[in-house]
């Protein structure tokens, strides 16, 4: 194998530890709170170093993340083929880039946002990578419950990017991902729960079976369209994210139920797919309904 092919597949291993979709979503939603904090544009230098910041604390947490897994990683047919279980890179080439990007998040945030931003960060990245990864995943079927605090934090981060405080209006934004997570998660751990037992990872289907997974991916999807309905309610958004809203959870409601009736793990990656794809679209309608309104009142 050539020098340059070797360059080529070693800088794709350090990026697949960043986790890169997962970070773009992560983005996505800080954008979504970034936009939704102000009635104006978002200053260049808000959501530039803004994202800058959030995107390398994330990326850290995931690199840390697959340190952290690296032995169950390599056991579990899902990961197997991730950088550190193939070798691509070491633990200790791993644990370096992440405390590197965490530490450049860091001096991002605080030099060019600030220092609210800073340290509500640090605590979702240590929240996701340490509390998350090292403890709760190994500990509780409730792992991804109370996990998920890390993962619904963007819109928070991306709000306080631009007004340096904390607003009753991001924290709904961070109740929304915090109630998608749980049934986006099980959907998918349903598919891999003989992954999970092999290495003794105590998720939900685990350790209560998939048919109570199931029904406790229903009972929160109900519970996320209610919660989703708040914007509307409080007049945070209008009637065009109402709208999307509805369609979108009436989506997620049907796929949750198709998987609770279904046999086994039949419909669970469907549900996943779709579970993703939601929480893009919801976010994109307070977007569109956002800057809709503003038209409206600007200009007609």
């Amino acid at each position: 194998m050539s020098e340059a092919i070797q360059h080529r597949l070693h800088w794709r291993a350090y990026l697949a530890l960043c986790k890169p979709k997962v970070v773009l979503l992560i983005l996505f939603t800080a954008l979504v709170g970034m936009v939704l904090s102000t009635d104006g544009w978002v200053p260049f230098n808000a959501w530039f170093w803004g994202l800058l910041g959030i995107g390398l604390a994330a990326s850290a947490g995931a690199a840390l993340n697959h340190w952290v897994d690296e032995e169950i990683d390599a056991r579990m047919q899902r990961t197997r083929n991730r950088p550190l279980p193939v070798g691509s890179i070491t633990g200790q080439q791993a644990v370096i880039f992440s405390l590197s990007l965490a530490a450049l998040s860091m001096a991002v945030l605080l030099s060019f946002i600030n220092a609210l931003t800073a340290a509500l960060t640090f605590a979702s990245m240590v929240g996701y990578a340490v509390i998350y990864s090292m403890f709760l995943k190994r500990s509780t079927p409730q792992n991804i419950v109370l996990g998920g605090a890390a993962g619904a934090a963007p819109p928070v981060l991306g709000w306080t990017a631009v007004t340096g405080e904390i607003h009753g209006e991001a924290l709904l934004l961070f109740l929304i991902i915090f109630i998608w997570t749980p049934p986006h998660f099980w959907a998918l751990a349903i598919k891999r729960v003989d992954d999970y037992a092999k290495v003794g990872v105590p998720m939900l289907p685990v350790t209560h079976g998939i048919a109570f997974t199931k029904l406790h991916i229903l009972l929160y999807t109900i519970l996320l369209v209610a919660v989703t309905l708040m914007p509307f309610l409080v007049m945070m958004s209008g009637t065009l994210y109402l709208a999307g809203a509805i369609a979108l959870g009436i989506g997620f409601v049907y796929h949750a139920v198709k998987l609770y009736r279904a046999d086994g793990d039949r419909h669970a990656m469907k549900t996943f797919g779709y579970s993703i794809f939601y929480l893009s679209a919801l976010f994109a309608f307070l977007l569109l309904d956002h800057y809709a309104r503003i038209i409206i009142r600007n200009f007609l």
